[in-house]
């Protein structure tokens, strides 16, 4: 018992990163055995739900952040799937519960930056991260080729991406944590049929596995750009709410 008490301590900072990985591919799992928009828009709201009990773990100072990223991952998905075309849902959609999987994907890595764990052996993390990204790009070019029938050049070309971000950004530990995340999804997802990747990337045609060995460092880009808007609209509502507080102040009539 003494020993199960200390287990349990040990993992018990990391609850929030485990169910989650524990929820996204049963999520996944579950769009792929159901049909239609219905069951969709069921798991759309629960992984709302799931959301906003995930950001009650986030300090109140940065837990807006988690709901911001809702929006702008919203963006980059009618961009990626609808105008781009490099891969296509199920349905030719953006299934509801996409946009919140992205903030909890958000809210899995600045969580994930404070863990303990991390602290101690951060570096060694990230470079573990580094070493089973670039083995997964390394087989999108040699053996999942006889696998899959796909050559995965496109993970390759944006490998750099995913290795500056993890290594050289300042934020390694968060975006590390996100590969993790981005890894446990892209396998499920493609892998349940919730989504495909084309074959060949739109516009530049470049080959491309399913999923893209690095896709990673797309999912960086989107939580990139959360973290560099997060201070612009920060401070633009904290204008408005300043204009709208002083043109709700009575007026004192003068003295005279």
């Amino acid at each position: 018992m003494p020993r199960l008490a200390a287990l349990l301590a040990r993992i018990r900072p990391c609850a929030l990163h485990l169910s989650l990985l524990v929820y996204t591919p049963l999520l996944l799992f579950a769009d792929g055995t159901t049909e239609g928009v219905a069951p969709q828009i069921a798991l759309g709201l629960l992984t709302f739900g799931v959301l906003w009990a995930a950001s009650r773990r986030i300090e109140p100072a940065r837990r807006w952040e988690v709901w911001l990223c809702v929006p702008i991952a919203t963006l980059f998905e009618v961009f990626g799937s609808l105008v781009w075309g490099g891969y296509t849902y199920e349905l030719q959609n953006i299934p509801l519960y996409v946009p919140p999987g992205h903030a909890l994907v958000y809210a899995f890595g600045i969580t994930a930056a404070g863990l303990p764990v991390v602290h101690r052996h951060g570096r060694a993390l990230r470079r573990l991260v580094m070493v089973a990204a670039s083995g997964w790009v390394l087989a999108g070019l040699t053996v999942l080729p006889f696998l899959t029938g796909r050559l995965d050049v496109q993970g390759a070309i944006i490998w750099p991406l995913l290795a500056s971000c993890v290594l050289r950004s300042g934020k390694g530990d968060i975006f590390a944590a996100i590969w993790v995340a981005v890894a446990t999804i892209e396998i499920a997802g493609t892998w349940a049929g919730d989504w495909v990747w084309a074959a060949s990337a739109p516009w530049s045609q470049l080959p491309s596995g399913n999923p893209p060995s690095a896709i990673a460092a797309g999912y960086a880009v989107i939580d990139g750009s959360v973290a560099l808007l997060a201070p612009l609209v920060l401070a633009v509502a904290l204008r408005a709410r300043s204009a709208l507080t002083w043109r709700s102040r009575p007026l004192v009539p003068n003295a005279d």
